[in-house]
């Protein structure tokens, strides 16, 4: 028995998501098409189903892992660390949907690496393709005071449910799924083709479980908060709701179109009375066929329980730096910058644990959050929070849709200790959730569809924010995300401010630049999208934000947050403030206008046949 399938394992081990066959089935299909038995088209689609995306670099593959409800066991960051390592860059990447991507990985060692993730009960099946994709779910689901109740247990289910579902991959185009526990929607529930918000409701004098549930949610070339399909619909009529929506979409989707076949489009071109009506109608004929039960009581699931074992010891500090100092990471593109620290300093942990620790709701313990800058972690990372997830929480660690981590079960009188862990490993830094904790999809350095060098704009919005306290302090509540695309892989059209990649000439030579965007944002009120306010070259984006904090120190209302300003704030106004930063002709220009943030060479944008809905 495989210790992810051990119930006595240490943490929270869950039964494997892996299938050991489908490697060999991996192998044998790719066999076929290098013996020209199956055509590229055939071999595509199959290996996007199995989570192997194709890269900008024709030579080199990504893999994308699923995480499902974000949660990864210390087994399992081994692995993952074991991939980086040996098949990838040294490093993965956490992306903003609960995944783990691996860059720049060879076509012949995929196999292998997909054989490492089954065997630590992982999968990359329906990571990638028009599928069921990785069901998301809150990250302090089981643990927040705010919560009407735990929904992991419920997300595990529908997890295991749909995964390899006859319908899952056969889908007209990539379908997602999202769980809520609290008030605040953290996993972003509203933009997913389902999202599960849970609710609890006084029938007969006892508390019953139920969801809302709202369905067709969606950014990139049209952006729409999800349709209410129930205010309040039982826990135990989960499967039979899920199933009833995915019939609809695969009888009625467009297969034919893939820039407008996802489930809005669909909702969008029958009526949303109609598309209501489908799925009822649907509901009731799985109903009558005897529906499909939950694996448990749907009343009364299993619950995460206060750990129980004696924790194991956490490593020297000294001995923690030295393990992440010798990261190994190598290029093409931006790769970490480990900087280790030993040294104590108080203020430094006094803000980090203002801005990364919360007080769980089970007393005693908190929750603290590792920023993660940019989403990356070395293989030596990866086994160091392995190591210190044991040591100081549940034996697990929850990916964020912030691309950062987060510990569980953490007793208070040990945070002080985790943070000099923590800071040993190179990843001490405060701010988790801020305006300094930038989030930014993988952009041109390896995706097809990408116009510009995301990341790059990531590092460099970080950079300068975390040199300017007074910028953070002004406004820390501003979410900031970038894409180097209209998709919005990092999810730039729910931000407060929102950047998008895209390119203008200059006496024909190209210039890249950033759609700016304003007033996005998730919140307790419901879900708005950004609107854009500017077309600005990348090297000036940092002064584009100072430029929108000013306007929102001097116009905003007593007491009003910047998040809630740029919200209602008039767009004319962004404008005029960022007027003279737009304009560009060729005696303003500099040398460093026509290269790329993080590129060291003229910007020459390629943008390719993306794999998004192949």
């Amino acid at each position: 028995m495989a210790p992810v399938d051990d119930p006595k394992t240490l943490g929270r081990a869950r039964l494997t998501f892996g299938d050991a066959a489908e490697i060999d089935e991996f192998v044998s299909i790719l066999q076929q098409f290098e013996d020209g038995e199956i055509t590229p088209d055939q071999w595509r689609a199959f290996r996007l189903l199995r989570g192997t995306y194709g890269q900008r670099q024709s030579d080199v593959q990504m893999i994308r892992v699923k995480i499902p409800q974000g949660l990864l066991t210390v087994e399992q960051l081994h692995a993952l660390a074991d991939v980086a390592e040996r098949h990838s860059r040294g490093f993965g990447h956490i992306t903003t949907r609960q995944n783990l991507q691996f860059h720049f990985v060879r076509l012949p060692e995929v196999a292998t690496v997909l054989d490492i993730v089954q065997k630590a009960g992982l999968t990359t099946r329906e990571a990638c393709g028009n599928s069921v994709r990785n069901i998301t779910a809150c990250p302090y689901a089981g643990v927040s005071a705010e919560e009407a109740f735990d929904i992991t247990p419920y997300s595990e289910a529908l997890t295991r449910y749909l995964l390899r579902h006859p319908l899952s991959a056969s889908l007209p185009r990539k379908f997602k799924i999202a769980f809520e526990g609290c008030v605040h929607d953290h996993a972003l529930t509203a933009i997913n083709d389902i999202g599960w918000r849970a609710k609890v409701r006084e029938t007969d004098g006892r508390a019953v479980r139920g969801f809302q549930v709202t369905i067709g949610g969606g950014t990139a070339t049209m952006t729409r908060a999800g349709y209410e399909l129930f205010a309040f619909e039982p826990t135990g009529e989960m499967f039979n709701v899920a199933e009833a929506v995915i019939r609809v979409y695969h009888r009625l989707g467009d297969y034919a179109h893939k820039n407008r076949n996802r489930m809005k489009f669909l909702i969008k071109s029958l009526g949303w009375e109609k598309f209501r009506e489908e799925v009822l109608h649907t509901l009731a004929e799985i109903r009558a066929e005897g529906g499909h039960p939950l694996p448990f009581d749907p009343q009364a699931p299993p619950e995460e329980t206060e750990p129980d074992w004696i924790r194991s010891a956490a490593p020297l500090p000294e001995e923690t730096a030295a393990r992440a100092a010798r990261s190994t990471v190598r290029g093409p593109g931006i790769v970490p910058d480990v900087r280790p620290v030993l040294a104590f300093n108080e203020d430094a942990y006094d803000a980090w644990r203002r801005s990364n620790v919360r007080p769980q709701k089970q007393p005693g313990y908190a929750i603290v959050t590792v920023t993660v800058p940019l989403g990356d972690l070395t293989a030596a990372q990866f086994r160091l929070l392995a190591e210190l997830s044991q040591a100081f929480g549940d034996g697990t660690v929850r990916v964020t849709p912030e691309q950062d981590l987060s510990f569980r079960w953490v007793p208070v009188d040990r945070i002080r200790e985790l943070f000099q862990q923590i800071s040993a490993a190179g990843l001490g830094l405060a701010h988790a959730g801020t305006i300094a904790d930038v989030t930014s999809c993988p952009g041109a350095e390896s995706c097809r569809l990408a116009v510009t060098q995301s990341r790059g704009l990531g590092k460099e919005l970080e950079t300068h924010l975390r040199a300017r306290p007074d910028l953070i302090a002004a406004a820390p509540d501003v979410v900031i995300k970038m894409s180097g695309c209209p998709n919005g892989c990092g999810q730039h059209h729910i931000a407060n401010i929102g950047f998008q990649g895209s390119i203008r000439k200059v006496d024909d030579r190209a210039v890249p630049q950033y759609f700016v965007m304003v007033g996005g944002g998730v919140s307790t009120e419901g879900t708005s999208f950004g609107r854009v306010a500017a077309k600005i070259p990348a090297r000036r984006i940092p002064q584009v934000v100072e430029r929108v904090l000013d306007l929102y120190q001097r116009a905003h209302l007593p007491g009003e947050t910047a998040s809630a300003f740029l919200g209602r704030v008039e767009l004319a106004d962004v404008k005029a403030a960022l007027a003279d930063l737009e304009r560009l002709d060729a005696a303003a220009a500099t040398t460093e206008d026509f290269i790329d943030l993080g590129e060291d060479h003229a910007f020459a944008p390629e943008v390719m046949d993306g794999e998004c809905a192949s």
